[in-house]
């Protein structure tokens, strides 16, 4: 009994010490999400300016210049890669508030290392997206034509493939309410309703800015 009562007395200090780190590194994650999703919210006017500009440059530097392609794999590479400039126009706007995210997720460590991992990849991800380089579009759809339309430059599938492989995705509420402080409860409700708000909009309108810049290139979906 007494060698039990031991072992059970000497792990207890560092079940302690683990669960006062993931309630801390829970306490930080929710923070610092909840400051780069208002941050980002409050650029979104900023990050669609930057969209549509470049739907405007893409419908003045090559207008319909994918007439006349088909609708098959090659030409979704090519839709994709429409994704991307968009992307590219919406994430780098947000590069400060990601870089700031970033800096605070990257020490944070829970004792189960799936939400370190969750973690640690959405902040890479987000950083990956923010660095993204708008793709030479009209360059691209013009080699296709060129070739008649039998195969997208190389460059763009692995552009696609490498961008596919992006993940941004925020550990799920569900997986951090038993390490939440009472105070951390309302800023993960108002942090969800954010991105939920934020997700809307990339949906909806960014859809629309992509239908948008397809038209003008004369590109099929």
């Amino acid at each position: 009994m007494m060698i039990v009562t031991m072992l059970v007395m000497g792990l207890a200090p560092a079940t302690a010490l683990a669960t006062s780190h993931d309630v801390a590194s829970t306490h930080a994650y929710i923070r610092a999400n909840y400051a780069f999703t208002r941050a980002t919210k409050a650029k979104v006017k900023a990050a669609q300016a930057n969209i549509e500009a470049i739907t405007h440059k893409l419908g003045q530097e090559c207008p319909n210049v994918g007439a006349g392609s088909p609708q098959n794999e090659e030409s979704q590479h090519l839709s994709y890669e429409v994704v991307v400039a968009l992307w590219s126009a919406s994430y780098t706007t947000d590069a400060g508030p990601i870089h700031t995210f970033a800096n605070a997720v990257r020490r944070l460590r829970w004792s189960n290392p799936k939400l370190t991992h969750m973690a640690q990849r959405y902040a890479t991800s987000l950083q990956a997206l923010a660095t993204l380089q708008t793709p030479n579009i009209c360059s691209d759809v013009t080699a296709w034509k060129a070739n008649g339309f039998k195969a997208v430059p190389a460059t763009t599938i692995q552009l696609d493939r490498r961008v596919e492989g992006i993940e941004a995705k925020t550990i799920p509420p569900s997986l951090l309410t038993r390490y939440e402080q009472p105070a951390d409860k309302a800023i993960l409700a108002t942090t969800t309703r954010l991105e939920t708000q934020l997700e809307h909009i990339e949906t909806v309108v960014g859809f629309n800015d992509w239908d948008q810049a397809l038209e003008d290139l004369g590109l099929n979906q």
